[in-house]
């Protein structure tokens, strides 16, 4: 157990590898680049198109949905399949179904009885594949660690 003491002096004396990561990810001046700044300013999405598009990932950062979306974007399957395949209920799937669908990234064909759900478009599918890109490209920080 660490005594009150002890907390205080780490503190008062944070780590060789934390006081280099403060003075190393931030500036040490205060100026402004204003032709930086106007450049990124022209550039930049609406306000309304960045709402959408953290609303997009805000329905993309659950592992349940990313689930979905994947075995969707090998083939088109119904409630029933996507269910069986993830070991869940029909009920729970077609509540993230959806979410998916308010999020424009399914879309659904009725064939009798059956629904059958695939990816929106070709978008969906391409930003599936630059995530996958991405998570498994080595980079310094992930070589240190083992991948589960």
């Amino acid at each position: 157990m660490i005594t009150d003491r002890e907390a205080t002096a780490k503190r008062n004396n944070p780590s060789r590898v934390t006081q280099e990561r403060e003075e190393g990810d931030t500036c040490s001046c205060n100026i402004i680049h204003h032709e930086t700044m106007e450049k990124v300013r022209k550039e930049m999405p609406s306000k309304v198109d960045l709402y959408e598009m953290a609303q997009l990932f805000k329905i993309l950062g659950d592992p349940t949905r990313v689930r979905i979306l994947q075995a969707l974007s090998i083939s088109e399957m119904c409630v029933c399949d996507i269910a069986a395949l993830l070991d869940m209920t029909q009920s729970a799937i077609s509540h993230q179904l959806r979410l998916l669908k308010q999020g424009r990234l399914v879309k659904y064909r009725r064939d009798g009885k059956v629904v059958y759900y695939s990816l929106n478009d070709n978008h969906v599918r391409l930003i599936f594949d630059q995530a996958l890109s991405h998570i498994t490209e080595p980079t310094s920080f992930t070589q240190s660690f083992t991948r589960f």
